[in-house]
């Protein structure tokens, strides 16, 4: 009974190979030759800056909220600044919605919301903070980006990373989907479409917590459990907006960053992204 759910699983997975190597070759394309830029943007932006936080937190991966969560350890960047980063950031979920084309309306609503509410954020802290951004001097922007990541980031050239992040993520989308695909094998698809739909209103929340996790398979845990039906655009939303990656644990890490502040900035993302999640649900 299972052999025929695993086979068609495998090649669901194995389908979205070409699109996603082809997506991941292009963001480490763009990581490598604008990173430095974009990085050297977020400090000198001014009181704009959160605007240009959110531009680069869009990009793929989470490289820019590292580098975020480091330039603000160093008061380089403000705290609203910051917050626009952390919000904007999809990680894995753009790629793997990329790979999807029936997904692209979807896609584009997540990047114009995500953008729209890191602005207004990011200019709401700073204003009641009165931008608390420093002047320091530092180091090249790709130190920035690329200090203390925890995967293939790291590494030179853009087309070994960009197989390795394929491969990554098409093993993470093969699990998600195997898990779902079995559980509606015995579960039942209108059982779990029921359980679901009963529990709409938690949704967002359990996105939320899942989106907390500091690794790349939350947001494609999110992505392919909203691709499969499971659950609501409403909580992805909620669960990406929350979704920083490892730049979590690097702002906690960062001894300047402060704790307050990490706990600060980690409540206001969780309750912007409850928000946002359930107002989206709702329309």
């Amino acid at each position: 009974m299972l052999w025929p759910v695993f086979l068609d699983t495998l090649l669901d997975a194995l389908k979205l190979l070409p699109f996603l190597f082809l997506a991941y070759l292009l963001i480490e394309f763009i990581e490598h030759r604008a990173s430095d830029k974009l990085v050297a943007v977020l400090s000198r932006f001014g009181q704009f800056s959160p605007v240009a936080g959110a531009a680069a937190g869009l990009v793929p991966q989470c490289g820019f909220s590292v580098a975020a969560a480091k330039l603000y350890a160093g008061r380089l960047i403000s705290f609203g600044t910051l917050a626009a980063v952390f919000i904007a950031t999809s990680d894995e979920a753009v790629p793997i919605l990329i790979a999807h084309p029936e997904s692209y309306p979807y896609l584009w609503k997540l990047l114009v919301l995500k953008f729209a509410v890191a602005c207004v954020v990011g200019f709401i802290i700073d204003v009641v903070l009165k931008n608390d951004a420093g002047s320091e001097t530092h180091t090249s922007a790709h130190d920035h980006l690329h200090e203390g990541c925890a995967h293939d980031e790291c590494e030179h050239g853009i087309l070994m990373p960009a197989i390795k992040h394929t491969a990554k993520s098409a093993l993470f989308i093969f699990l998600v989907l195997i898990t779902v695909n079995v559980a509606v094998e015995f579960v039942g698809e209108d059982t779990i479409a029921s359980l679901f739909t009963k529990s709409l209103i938690l949704q967002p929340l359990v996105a939320s917590l899942v989106g907390l996790i500091p690794n790349c398979a939350s947001s494609i845990i999110l992505t392919e459990l909203f691709l499969s039906g499971v659950i609501s655009f409403g909580a992805l939303v909620s669960g990406l907006i929350v979704n920083a990656g490892i730049a979590y644990i690097v702002l906690f890490r960062a001894k300047k960053s402060g704790l307050k502040r990490s706990f600060a900035l980690t409540g206001i993302i969780i309750a912007v992204g409850l928000l946002t999640g359930y107002i989206t649900q709702l329309f």
